[in-house]
């Protein structure tokens, strides 16, 4: 039987910052990654978890895992698709793609930023085998660590984004930034963004 996901960690949601950010705060690290790639940035703003629409309130304002959050909504496991990966000094950048296991239809495009060595040789080596989302590996080695919701995003897709998503026109995504902390050192950013809904 599986661990309960309240007892191995815990999401706290923050609320958003109301003066500018720029992107750099904002959306890291999938700036980095979109840099790096020569991909345009979309349009994005900060919104209050109220300003949310249903379903997409309930997928990102909470404090559960994501992994697990998504599987509930979607009916079933998802799996990982890594867009990009590269490692800057103690960091391992990557992009993903989170699809549902039977149909392949996309449920989250995410960037994310993890410091390796907080993590032992086990865990590290199925982080880079970038097959299992990093939720379900967390949850299931029962790594304890504490997520802070920073920003919730009100994003306007680029062509690669709508590309990624099977978009035809351009509507208003939503998503988050989080970072994940353990023993009071941060050891992840992520940028999560989901399709339509």
């Amino acid at each position: 039987m599986a661990k309960s996901t309240r007892s191995t960690h815990k999401t706290r949601v923050r609320r958003p910052t109301t003066c500018r950010s720029s992107s750099r705060d904002t959306l890291y690290p999938l700036d980095v990654v979109y840099r790096r790639a020569g991909v345009e940035m979309p349009a994005m703003r900060i919104v209050a978890p109220d300003e949310i629409p249903l379903p997409y309130r309930s997928l990102l304002v909470h404090e559960t895992d994501m992994t697990i959050t998504l599987e509930r909504h979607f009916g079933g496991p998802v799996a990982l698709r890594a867009l990009s990966t590269f490692r800057s000094g103690a960091w391992y950048f990557r992009r993903v793609l989170l699809v549902q296991e039977y149909s392949g239809r996309p449920v989250e495009m995410g960037a994310i930023r993890i410091k390796l060595e907080a993590f032992g040789a086990r865990l590290k080596k199925e982080i880079l085998r970038n097959e299992i989302p990093l939720g379900r590996i967390l949850r299931d080695s029962g790594f304890k660590y504490v997520s802070h919701a920073m920003a919730f995003l009100a994003i306007m897709p680029n062509p690669e984004m709508m590309g990624v998503f099977w978009m035809r026109e351009p509507k208003t995504l939503y998503g988050r930034r989080t970072e994940i902390v353990r023993d009071g050192t941060k050891i992840c950013d992520i940028v999560e963004v989901l399709p339509l809904v």
